[in-house]
């Protein structure tokens, strides 16, 4: 046993080390255009700002339906650049539909860059070659793996551990640098109301004016570093390229053609046709676009990359009366403090975020469920989102059964300021993955929001209370009538058990 974990660890070593990525392969630097005013989306822009020329306006996105809507009406309207950053992008109804918009637009012409974290990847190398092929799309994968496939990837990812932990976990689909949308959903079906089993309730944020030059600025940056690597340098291409495209565009043809697809289309072009945005549905508001350098995902660089932290910090602090968090995944190691630092100011403090029954990640619980019982004490709210709780549009989309996990990631500063964007509330996305958001100056956004969220709350969440011996009781209501449960409402023994398991594990930095 003595030799057998030094002899591991240097398997693993060389089995990370034996295929390498040339992250200093030359390649060629590209730009998001300025004059984008006489495309079709600039003269809309231009006619729909009017009197308010030169300023930034914001619709908020909760609704998956017309997330999708947005983002297909988008590439549909193209003429000149498609800019688009995800951290997950599934070959699945929601995947492919936008796939094929970014392959339509590129046949009218219209310029394709797509970068990609490459963590979730696994199985789609001929996918991303064929698109790729494609003269007028170009991908890159940010910190890509060397090795490609099945238990070989996994073996590249223990073996080079430090730096295939530092993930790229932002989210941007810009338009002719004339609108862009931003937010927590990446491309699949969960995101959209797809979804037969679970869907994503999400936040994002349609934008136009100067903010989306900004947007396009923190894009070409990203896809300008030395971590996004062409795929082509990743993966070796296809002796036929034209001949994958041809393949990979009737693959997606067959699918689209399917029933379940062809029906969720349909929904989504009848809300393109008749979910018009109108000037009097933007908010023209005071803004500030935060976003980590991509520096942070590099291991030797992280400790001076600038980060999204400070500006997020001070907005909270400089609050008087109340923050609200809605966070799917909330491991709040490094900010009790801080939080006790906001309930000694008399600030109320409301967290809202996933139940067990509902969380995708227990592991994730587990760094959680601790904090739970000292954030009681002190004062503060929590609520957990029910396993129960319905997403808006499954009952248009045909999976109306399916069940609920929150995955917006939001917080309200005394009902006037309002962060919507990709940063979970745990260490990984502030010590590891990049992250991206922007913060409205916004009482007309804030404030109807985080009603929104609090009427809803007791039939659609848990709230979290202890009992005279101190022990944690859920209350919900169900029906009308109030019900408190003793233990994690809905959750197994088994989800318990593992949520008891992974406590023990020293894991909390990696949550």
């Amino acid at each position: 046993m003595r030799l057998l974990w030094p002899m591991l660890a240097l398997l693993l070593a060389g089995l990370g080390g034996c295929a390498t990525i040339d992250f200093d392969a030359p390649k060629e630097e590209s730009y998001a255009p300025i004059e984008t005013e006489a495309t079709r989306l600039g003269r809309w822009v231009t006619e729909f700002s009017g009197e308010r020329a030169g300023q930034s306006g914001f619709l908020l996105v909760p609704q998956p339906l017309n997330a999708m809507a947005f983002r297909l009406s988008g590439a549909g309207q193209a003429e000149n650049t498609i800019d688009a950053m995800y951290y997950l992008i599934n070959a699945d109804k929601a995947g492919l539909l936008c796939i094929n918009s970014l392959i339509e637009a590129a046949e009218r012409g219209v310029r394709v860059r797509l970068l990609l974290d490459d963590i979730l990847t696994g199985g789609y190398d001929r996918g991303l070659l064929a698109l790729d092929a494609h003269p007028n799309i170009q991908i890159r994968m940010f910190n890509p793996f060397a090795r490609r496939g099945g238990i070989s990837r996994g073996l590249n990812f223990l073996g080079d551990f430090g730096r295939l932990n530092r993930r790229m976990h932002n989210k941007a689909m810009i338009t002719d640098n004339q609108v862009a949308i931003i937010g927590g959903r990446n491309i699949g079906d969960e995101y959209f109301a797809a979804h037969e089993v679970a869907n994503f309730g999400d936040m994002d944020v349609l934008a136009l004016g100067p903010v989306v030059r900004e947007i396009s600025s923190m894009f070409d940056l990203y896809w300008n570093h030395r971590l996004a690597v062409p795929v082509n340098l990743v993966i070796e291409p296809p002796e036929e390229p034209f001949q994958e495209i041809a393949e990979l565009r009737a693959r997606i043809a067959v699918v689209l053609q399917g029933v379940d697809v062809a029906r969720y289309e349909r929904v989504v072009d009848e809300i393109r046709e008749r979910e018009r945005v109108h000037h009097d549905q933007l908010s023209w508001v005071p803004y500030d676009l935060v976003y980590d350098s991509p520096d942070k995902a590099d291991k030797k660089l992280a400790a001076e990359a600038e980060t999204m932290i400070p500006p997020l910090r001070d907005t909270i602090m400089a609050g008087e009366k109340e923050l609200m968090i809605v966070s799917p995944y909330f491991v709040p190691r490094s900010t009790m403090d801080g939080f006790q630092q906001l309930r000694d100011r008399g600030m109320s403090v409301k967290i809202i975020t996933n139940s067990m029954a509902a969380n995708n990640h227990l592991v994730v619980h587990s760094g959680y469920a601790p904090s739970r019982k000292p954030l009681l004490k002190m004062g503060a709210e929590i609520y957990e989102v029910r396993a129960d709780a319905k997403v808006q549009g499954v009952e248009k989309t045909g999976v109306a059964r399916s069940g609920g996990t929150l995955h917006a990631k939001v917080f309200v500063v005394d009902r006037e300021e309002l962060f919507v964007g990709t940063f979970n509330w745990d260490p990984r996305s502030k010590n590891l993955n990049t992250e991206m958001g922007i913060i409205l100056h916004a009482p007309e956004l804030a404030r109807p929001l985080a009603e929104a969220i609090m009427r809803v709350a007791p039939e659609r969440a848990y709230r979290l209370r202890l009992d005279d011996r101190g022990k944690i009781e859920w209350v919900t209501q169900i029906d009308g009538e109030e019900v408190v449960f003793k233990k994690e409402p809905d959750s197994t023994w088994w989800q318990r058990f593992k949520v008891g398991f992974y406590r023990i594990l020293p894991i909390k930095e990696q949550l």
